[in-house]
């Protein structure tokens, strides 16, 4: 609602307060009727009085609307007396100056009527810039509220960042921390890695030189057991397919041992499982192997036996007594076997 009050209410509010300070019903309407006619330029009549004061009767203001216009006209009216005036020069100079005011009057009316206009496009001018205030004023706070609501809705976002951020920080420093433990701990397994490679290495490297010597006391074995079985032929027949025999089994358990080594060189995760595999099966090897020396051994003193036996082969049983020292030599071969196995 605007603060500028429009004629109607101004002229409202002046008469309630000349009601208050005219207690009296003849004197309110005289000063009701000034009001009007000088104040606000209107033309007093008795109904209009009435509409505004609503005091007596209808014959109240008609009265004292007839002493109003009485009581202008005498004031309006100039005399000029002078003694030696003539009275009719004094009557039509006061008519005349009676004349000049009323069109002074009329002229200061005109002028407070373009005066008033130009207060009242003054006044409406401002009603306007109030209402255009009022309405910039609203959008502005409009504008500030959701401002305002932004501002809130960012800040609680920020704090919620805030919160996930730090929690989101908290859990990194945990996956780091886990992440330098799994490393330590890939680490040492490595290490352990190395130093199972490593021993395994070795302990292939000690089996394949107990090989490789057993395979070399083997193949002495068998140069050996030919240069014997050569110089008798129905018995090197025998022997030799028992030496092709226990050739081929000595073969497949070396190939049965390099398998086996393969497959321990694949699985290095569980080196020491198959590192005790391999020492079982080295030892069967080994086993086997003093078996057949010992089997060879026997069939040399089985050959020995068959020669003594002949009665035609005196001599060449003399040269047959030394064949048992080099079995002899024979047994020894196994001890270093045993010694290796303990060593492993």
């Amino acid at each position: 609602m605007s603060d500028v009050l429009s004629p109607d209410a101004a002229l409202a509010a002046e008469i309630e307060r000349l009601k208050a300070a005219f207690p009296k019903t003849r004197e309110l309407y005289r000063e009701v009727c000034a009001l009007l006619f000088f104040r606000h330029g209107i033309t007093p009549t008795a109904n209009r009085l009435y509409q505004l004061v609503k005091r007596g009767s209808m014959g109240t203001p008609t009265a004292v609307l007839g002493e109003f216009w009485t009581e202008l006209r005498e004031k309006s009216r100039v005399r000029i007396e002078h003694p030696d005036l003539p009275a009719d020069l004094g009557a039509a100079a006061g008519e005349l100056v009676a004349t000049l005011w009323s069109r002074a009057t009329a002229s200061a009316e005109a002028a407070l009527d373009a005066l008033r206009a130009e207060l009242e496009a003054q006044r409406v001018e401002a009603q306007q810039s109030v209402v255009a205030a009022r309405d910039e004023l609203g959008r502005t706070e409009s504008a500030l509220e959701q401002r305002t609501a932004a501002l809130l809705a960012a800040q609680v976002e920020i704090r919620e960042l805030d919160k996930a951020q730090a929690e989101g920080h908290a859990q990194r420093q945990a996956l780091e921390a886990e992440l330098a433990r799994i490393k330590a701990a890939l680490a040492a397994r490595d290490r352990e890695l190395v130093e199972v490679r490593e021993g395994f290495s070795r302990d292939l490297a000690k089996q394949r030189e107990a090989a490789e010597r057993a395979e070399d006391r083997l193949r002495a074995s068998e140069k050996r057991a030919l240069l014997e079985i050569d110089r008798e032929r129905n018995t090197a027949t025998k022997l030799q397919k028992e030496l092709d025999d226990a050739t081929r089994r000595a073969d497949r358990k070396d190939a049965d041992h390099r398998r086996a080594s393969e497959a321990v060189q694949a699985q290095l995760g569980d080196a020491r499982h198959q590192a005790g595999v391999l020492q079982g099966r080295l030892d069967a090897v080994q086993t086997e192997n003093l078996r057949l020396q010992a089997e060879m051994m026997t069939l040399r003193e089985a050959e020995t036996r068959a020669r003594e036996a002949r009665p035609s082969a005196a001599s060449t049983g003399v040269r047959k007594t030394p064949r048992p020292a080099r079995s002899v030599r024979a047994v020894p071969t196994a001890k270093p076997a045993t010694r290796r196995k303990k060593a492993v």
